[in-house]
């Protein structure tokens, strides 16, 4: 059972370690789908007589979307990173008013 917040005493919170988690896997998924999908599908790069799969730009699209998987992940990591409080103990959100605190355990 998370804690209420210490400042409107809201129930409603997030734990920022779960959220950090959950933003890096997010970010590389989401990275790694744009990367590939980018250099499979390019506009400038499709044959006009061709709508198949191009098949030929598989290892093209293996890399991309390893590197926009890096990029998101990264991305991921520190949209959340910058809500942590500093100090010891558990990071939590409110998500009603905002407040970031930490709970020692």
């Amino acid at each position: 059972m998370p804690p209420p917040c210490s400042r409107c005493d809201l129930q409603r919170v997030i734990n920022l370690e779960t959220a950090r988690k959950l933003g890096t896997a997010t970010g590389a998924l989401v990275g790694s789908l744009k990367g590939a999908y980018t250099s499979l599908y390019a506009p400038s790069r499709l044959m006009a007589a061709s709508f198949s799969f191009p098949m030929t730009r598989i290892s093209t699209a293996v890399v991309a979307a390893a590197s926009g998987g890096i990029a998101g992940a990264a991305a991921g990591q520190q949209m959340v990173q910058y809500l942590f409080p500093p100090g010891e103990g558990t990071p939590w959100l409110c998500l009603g008013c905002g407040h970031a605190f930490r709970v020692i355990d």
